[in-house]
């Protein structure tokens, strides 16, 4: 099943994995895997799709016992991650979850009830409705979605089909962030007027990519999924994706700025802009294969009076913030400087007030990996499917800060000043840019609802 195409929606319906047949994720029931069955203790039975450097975000959350998880599927398009994920998971369970390459085949099963979306952007919003419309539930890392057309689609899903979705922008679980931004919204800093979010790391030159065949063990048809097809270029598949134009990624403005745009948001207590001003471009390495600009200083203005400011650099890790990435959060009688770790509350005048350090053990810029906030997350979807917890990001607020990044791109790749709807964030002043609130998709994965 390699080619997936306008059967795979009749390829879900119509398949059936009885538990006489089949048992969990493949394995034939006996008395020790009845117990794990949905329904028993609360199980919830899992499958992560997606291999790659978020795997480690996973492992503990899904491990630890308390947590009561059954790993059904490891899915990933290529056999060497799966293989990989398979040994990282060796140690930690007293069972072997199925390695499976076929996204389709996973949220067939009926004994399957969530699944962990971590795959390239271009597949999380298509991925996400399609294990909705097959009965799960989803935490998918961001972006939540690869346009702006995607996140109206993704708040319908959920309505459609019933089933909860969490996007992973983990600081919305960290105590400490919590913590500030409740007092920030009490007054401690007064009014809030500006939020100045920021990254600054120092990639380097990416190769230019070149036609090449397509590395062992992929499945390149099944990796391009909802994309056009293209012929394989070396080497697109292993993050430079990200990079090599927009039918997969979505820049590093939808790469990283998604999470310090969350932080701003929710301390601002703003949702819809009504103008993005942009000003990037790519400045080092222009003879590289880096086809998105690398620099990007990014405006956001709201009713209100408020604004929120992105300063975000690919390849110059000046220290202009005092940090690699964090948010400040300016008001009139303080601010705010934090991360995902700590915070400083500082009076008007300068001087720091308070210092909290500590509450996460996750990177400054780092690639991939994961944390105690992290699991934190997870841990929060995994109660929130249980009726114990409100989920921490659930899509409906968590894709306006998605929109945030796409607005962004889209005013970088047009040159134009964005006015937008306050209501809803569609753009009002340019057809031109209207036409990029979507997307082209591969035949068979169009959008049905």
């Amino acid at each position: 099943m390699n080619k997936i195409n306008v059967s795979r929606r009749s390829f879900i319906k119509n398949t059936t994995l009885g538990a006489a047949a089949i048992g969990l994720g493949g394995m034939a029931l006996s008395a020790k895997s009845y117990g794990r069955i949905i329904g028993a203790n609360d199980r919830i039975n899992v499958a992560i799709i997606g291999l790659g450097r978020r795997l480690g975000g996973f492992i503990e959350p899904i491990t630890t016992k308390k947590n009561n998880i059954q790993l059904l599927y490891l899915c990933d398009v290529m056999q060497r991650q799966m293989d990989n994920a398979a040994k990282r998971f060796a140690n930690q369970l007293d069972y072997k979850p199925t390695l499976e390459e076929d996204f389709f085949k996973v949220i067939a099963d009926k004994q399957l009830d969530a699944i962990i979306n971590a795959t390239p952007d271009h597949w999380h919003a298509p991925g996400t409705w399609m294990a909705n419309e097959a009965g799960k539930h989803v935490y998918v890392e961001k972006p939540c979605s690869h346009n702006p057309r995607e996140n109206e689609l993704l708040i319908k899903s959920q309505e459609l089909y019933g089933k909860l979705i969490q996007m992973g922008n983990q600081q919305r679980s960290s105590g400490n962030s919590i913590h500030i931004i409740n007092e920030i919204h009490n007054g401690i800093i007064g009014d809030v007027y500006l939020a100045q979010a920021f990254y600054a790391n120092q990639r380097g030159r990416t190769p230019n990519p070149t036609k090449a065949p397509i590395p062992e063990g992929l499945n390149w048809d099944l990796w391009q999924g909802p994309a056009p097809r293209k012929e394989y270029e070396h080497d697109t598949w292993d993050y430079n994706w990200h990079w090599y134009g927009w039918d997969y990624g979505t820049a590093e403005t939808g790469n990283n700025a998604n999470h310090e745009f969350d932080i701003a948001r929710w301390a601002l207590q703003v949702d819809f802009p009504e103008k993005v001003i942009v000003h990037a471009d790519k400045h080092h390495w222009k003879d590289d294969g880096w086809t998105m600009y690398d620099t990007m200083d990014a405006t956001l203005k709201f009713q209100g009076g408020k604004t929120i400011k992105w300063d975000g650099k690919s390849r110059n890790g000046h220290n202009t913030y005092g940090g690699g990435r964090g948010t400040i959060i300016y008001g009139t009688e303080g601010s705010v400087w934090m991360n995902r770790s700590s915070y400083k509350q500082f009076d008007r005048s300068g001087k720091m007030i308070e210092e909290a350090r500590g509450d996460s053990n996750e990177g400054d810029t780092q690639l991939g990996g994961g944390g105690n906030i992290t699991s934190s997350h997870v841990v929060n979807f995994f109660e929130a499917i249980r009726g114990k917890e409100k989920l921490k990001s659930p899509i409906d607020d968590a894709m306006i800060s998605t929109l945030y990044c796409q607005l962004s791109n889209i005013a970088y790749r047009t040159g134009e000043v964005l006015d937008c709807d306050p209501k809803n964030g569609r753009i009002t002043n340019s057809e031109k840019a209207m036409k990029l609130w979507s997307r082209e998709y591969a035949p068979g994965y169009e959008p049905n609802f």
